[in-house]
């Protein structure tokens, strides 16, 4: 990333850990892991900026929004399959933007804000975003975040090498003064293979973080350190769209205790129209041997918003979720495969 003066990105908030899928097949495993952060293709994301609730230091001024806006924008310019949405109630929103400063800068990962209440920030600015292009490559890495993607350096097919003290006096020193928990799993701790979707390494990478010389002993080439130019490389812009393709095809229509084939590949997505006929508790599921996340949203003047979603992460009981639906209401039903078992077969129903 690009730097402006001693600054360096800070993304203090830990990756999320994957669920314990050691007892499955090294495909299943994989399929899950890669898909663990990702939301479904479609999504709205909604984001609100705080106002003097909760905490008076989490606002930020208009010059400050209006970078994060910006980013959102370039994003979404890539043409993906998810789109933003800027809201005035918090309660209302997936992702909550706070400005708070000498907490850094930083974000949870993918649909792990999700677990977050409404009163908590999922993603902070701790420094001026306006004072020069770095605020602008904070805003880009930070909804990185958000989209699921991780710190590039911390890939396990890099390749790197790190003289692992000179890191962590690095971090521990002005502005960041990190504790050694906090340059690991920042900086020195490698994601899990299975995990991994993408390039090997890509230094040009929006989630690259910038290092000066003497921090990276192999590959021999960044001795001298690691600059990318803060913006969002050619290989981000691949990888997003081949995560989130845009133009998600029309959701198909469907009823109470009709079961729906689902020929998927693993990656892959199918949509569903429900019109309740009555109001009352429904259940929605998968069947087969299969790992899916399901979302359900519900069609409010025009635009989808989340009610719910489940995801079964290799426990062997398909997703399933139960929720109130009403008469005369629209709703959609979106499922993402991750893994599919031998006989290729899985499907869908709400009853």
């Amino acid at each position: 990333m690009a730097s402006s003066g001693d600054r360096r990105p800070q993304c203090s908030t830990p990756l999320p850990r994957p669920p314990d899928v050691g007892h499955l097949t090294p495909g299943r495993q994989r399929g899950i892991l890669q898909g663990s952060a990702k939301w479904v293709n479609g999504t709205v994301l909604r984001y609100y900026f705080f106002d003097e609730e909760p905490e008076p230091g989490w606002v930020g001024g208009s010059e400050q929004q209006d970078v994060v806006r910006r980013s959102f924008q370039q994003w979404k310019d890539l043409g993906i399959g998810l789109d933003f949405e800027e809201v005035s109630d918090r309660r209302d929103a997936e992702v909550r933007i706070g400005f708070l400063p000498g907490d850094g800068s930083w974000s949870y990962i993918g649909r792990e804000v999700l677990q977050a209440g409404a009163d908590e920030r999922t993603m902070n600015f701790g420094w001026s975003l306006t004072q020069d292009d770095y605020g602008l490559t904070t805003a880009l890495h930070e909804i990185g975040h958000t989209l699921g993607l991780p710190h590039e350096h911390q890939n396990p097919f890099a390749g790197i090498v790190w003289n692992e003290e000179a890191v962590y006096a690095e971090f521990a020193g002005g502005p960041n003064f990190w504790p050694p928990q906090d340059t690991y799993s920042n900086v020195l701790e490698r994601l899990n293979p299975r995990a991994v979707e993408g390039s090997r390494w890509d230094p040009d990478s929006i989630m690259e973080y910038e290092f000066g010389a003497g921090l990276i002993v192999a590959p021999e080439a960044y001795r001298d350190g690691v600059f990318p130019p803060g913006t969002i490389s050619e290989v981000d812009r691949e990888w997003v769209r081949k995560w989130y393709p845009g133009g998600p095809p029309a959701p198909r229509e469907t009823e109470p205790f009709r079961s729906i084939p689902l020929p998927l590949k693993p990656a892959e997505q199918a949509e569903f129209s429900i019109s309740p006929p009555e109001s009352r508790e429904y259940t929605m599921a998968t069947f087969g041997t299969a790992d899916t996340v399901i979302v359900l949203f519900e069609e409010v003047e025009g635009q989808l918003r989340y009610v719910a979603g489940a995801d079964d992460s290799g426990a062997n009981e398909n997703a399933s979720l139960s929720v109130k639906l009403f008469q005369g209401r629209r709703y959609v039903l979106r499922v993402r495969l991750q893994w599919v078992g031998g006989s290729g077969t899985t499907a869908v129903m709400y009853w």
